[in-house]
């Protein structure tokens, strides 16, 4: 069992800057890797940008130059570095993690609640 909880949602301006957290807690045997998703009324839900175990990342062409994720190990927490934003960026956005847990150490996906961000014009 995982649980991630997001953090730092919330109003920007175009052109604004927010930041994101998930902190991830359980009984975590390892995490393999960390995302974030977003969902835009009207749209399905896509990748935002993901940290793998070896530290690389990869970002939807949408954000890329835009946001940067990051990861401290040690507290088991992502974060979204979102800058240069626009309306476009509107949508909820979820944490995910590829992890397994000290039960059954075979990796699964979890989801966090979704923090609602928007983005004025």
């Amino acid at each position: 069992q995982v649980q991630l909880v997001e953090s730092g949602g919330g109003l920007a301006q175009s052109g604004g800057s927010l930041g994101l957290s998930c902190a991830a807690s359980g009984n975590i045997f390892r995490i393999n890797s960390m995302a974030w998703f977003r969902q835009a009324p009207g749209k399905q839900r896509e990748l935002v940008a993901r940290i793998s175990s070896d530290d690389t990342t990869n970002y939807a062409d949408t954000v890329k130059g835009r946001f940067t994720i990051s990861r401290d190990n040690a507290k088991n927490t992502v974060y979204l570095q979102m800058n240069k934003l626009t309306p476009e960026d509107t949508a909820v956005y979820y944490c995910n993690t590829y992890a397994s847990t000290i039960a059954t150490r075979v990796p699964s996906n979890y989801w966090g609640q979704g923090t609602q961000v928007t983005v004025s014009s």
